[in-house]
């Protein structure tokens, strides 16, 4: 007998300018680790970090320092329910500021986004014994391309850079 897969497509559900962090990792104490890291990188910095504990008690596991941004981890995590996936949206600060600090965090396996953009997620359900198990295929983030872009397009984008301070 094969097993039945369903693919389901999740929605990030946020506030249009708001970025996180879409990533897989593999222990409880993740969101621990993970709060370290959004801490140690910009001190001033307001999240709300959300795991999905994918054995034992299979709770959602939750930290943050901004009760807001905690919730919406919490929502967007029970959304996807995919095991070992954790979520983080931040104000303050972007993703750049804190990306490096979380991969490096022994336990992170996979960062599937970080972007503001209108996000979807691509997960499969299936059951493992007498439950069901999730996992994230991937994520639709943002939009396709409309072409390449032209010497006008390099010159706004070189410029944009330096005037946000990310070049020099």
């Amino acid at each position: 007998m094969m097993d039945e897969v369903r693919i389901k497509v999740v929605e990030i559900d946020k506030p249009d300018d708001m970025n996180f962090i879409l990533g897989q990792t593999h222990f409880i104490k993740s969101v621990e680790d993970i709060y370290e890291a959004m801490i140690g990188s910009v001190p001033d910095a307001k999240f709300g970090v959300a795991f999905c504990e994918a054995s034992g008690a299979c709770k959602i596991r939750s930290e943050g320092n901004d009760s807001y941004l905690k919730k919406l981890a919490e929502r967007n995590a029970r959304n996807i329910g995919a095991g070992h996936s954790f979520i983080v949206f931040m104000k303050n600060c972007f993703p750049i500021n804190v990306l490096n600090a979380i991969k490096s965090i022994p336990e992170v396996c996979t960062i599937y986004c970080a972007t503001a953009n209108p996000t979807k997620v691509v997960v499969a359900e299936s059951r493992i014994g007498d439950k069901t198990g999730r996992g994230i295929l991937g994520v639709i983030d943002g939009f396709m391309p409309v072409e390449v872009e032209n010497s006008s397009d390099i010159s706004w984008r070189k410029k944009f850079l330096r005037e946000i301070g990310y070049k020099l």
